[in-house]
């Protein structure tokens, strides 16, 4: 509840601080594109931290549902310019020419000017963000089916999702996918049927979207981990084998956190990639997964707040070092450059945090928390009053 709060607070903050010009339009995107993030570290905890699937392949489903809904912003923006275009002909275009137009128009750049069948949906807005939430879950349903049902598990599980991941980068850096290859899908910033919009109050929108989106995917995974669910999830986590022993179906849980948290990082992906303005193969290289986990570690394994804050402090100061906002570090032999050094930096902070303080930033909220309760009573083993306190029971 607080955590919901606290995220209140600071989009009613951000948006009187637009309103106002004390913060500039791309400011308030990279506000909205970190709360999409954020989103997508909190479904890795759930995956990772609650499950103890590691899963190196989540960005995957990220930039899966980044594509989805970019074709759609991408057709609707480029048939309103090839519509514009032909209506000073002198005969009005039929839909063979427009379609023609648009395919010249969006693969072009890649030498061709066929629609792939793939964008036959394109057209049309609903459609599209049903493939949002369909292609990164049929996806996941499928991988994890086959990797679950095999027993994979550790390490072994963690390449294999990276394998899954690299395999599609690879497969998207092609020009014959239908995605552009390489160029990926650009202009996406350009809200289609909102001529009149500026900017600054698509921005304000797309944050206020991505808040919400947090926000109702945090009280969903509080509500899966807190219940009964939760606790079997956490008993695979911490021995699979006994929760076997006592009659769960252990694959099935596994599948459903594995399921779930795939759509709801592909939904993220969906508002991030907007706000980005562009999305391309690079989006979805291992290297993106892997930063996902080192987010959840810094903000602490097993507390869904702790995910989000590692995830929003890492993107904050991030952009921070390599956008040249710190100053470079003159030590007279050598001139430390933040933009060269900060994944240096970053990689040292994760290995700190892992051998020193196993609990993340998220630790130290918790630390904070027991402070203002104050020292706790101390509890008995059992229900009885006559049980064991817990300084009998060191005797």
């Amino acid at each position: 509840m607080v955590f919901l709060v606290a995220l209140a607070a600071f989009a009613v903050l951000v948006t009187v601080l637009a309103g106002a010009d004390m913060i500039s339009t791309s400011f308030v995107k990279l506000l909205g594109k970190t709360l999409c993030l954020a989103l997508a570290a909190v479904a890795m905890d759930v995956v990772w931290g609650y499950t103890g699937i590691l899963s190196l392949g989540h960005m995957a489903f990220f930039g899966l549902g980044g594509y989805a809904i970019g074709m759609w912003l991408m057709w609707a923006r480029t048939e309103a310019i090839v519509a514009s275009n032909l209506a000073a002909s002198a005969l009005p275009p039929t839909p063979g020419e427009l379609r023609e137009g648009i395919g010249g128009q969006i693969f072009g750049v890649v030498g061709s000017s066929d629609i792939p069948l793939i964008w036959s949906f394109a057209h049309s807005l609903p459609l599209q963000l049903a493939m949002v939430v369909l292609v990164p879950g049929l996806l996941a349903l499928v991988f994890g089916w086959l990797a679950f049902r095999s027993r994979v598990t550790g390490v072994y599980l963690s390449i294999l999702t990276q394998a899954m991941t690299l395999a599609l980068s690879l497969y998207l850096f092609q020009n014959d996918t239908g995605l552009r290859g390489n160029n990926g899908l650009s202009g996406l910033q350009n809200i289609p049927g909102f001529p009149a919009a500026s900017q600054a109050q698509i921005s304000i929108a797309f944050f206020w979207a991505s808040a919400l989106a947090l926000a109702l995917g945090y009280l969903l995974f509080a509500w899966v981990v807190s219940g009964r669910m939760g606790s079997v999830l956490r008993a695979v986590r911490d021995d699979e084998a006994r929760v076997r022993f006592l009659g769960y179906h252990v694959e099935s849980f596994k599948l459903f956190a594995f399921t779930l948290t795939a759509v709801v990082t592909g939904i993220a992906g969906a508002l991030y990639y907007p706000q980005a303005g562009i999305i391309n193969p690079g989006e979805v290289a291992p290297i993106a997964s892997i930063y996902l986990a080192v987010w959840v570690a810094i903000g602490g394994r097993g507390r869904l707040y702790g995910a989000a804050i590692g995830a929003i402090a890492v993107s904050l100061v991030s952009n921070w070092f390599t956008s040249g906002g710190a100053p470079d570090l003159d030590l007279g032999v050598y001139e430390i450059r933040w933009t060269e050094w900060w994944l240096v930096l970053l990689g040292v902070s994760f290995v700190l945090v892992t051998l020193l303080a196993p609990k993340g930033l998220g630790g130290l909220v918790d630390l904070w928390t027991q402070r203002r309760r104050g020292p706790a009573r101390r509890a008995a083993y059992g229900p009885d009053t006559g049980a064991k306190r817990p300084e009998e029971g060191a005797e």
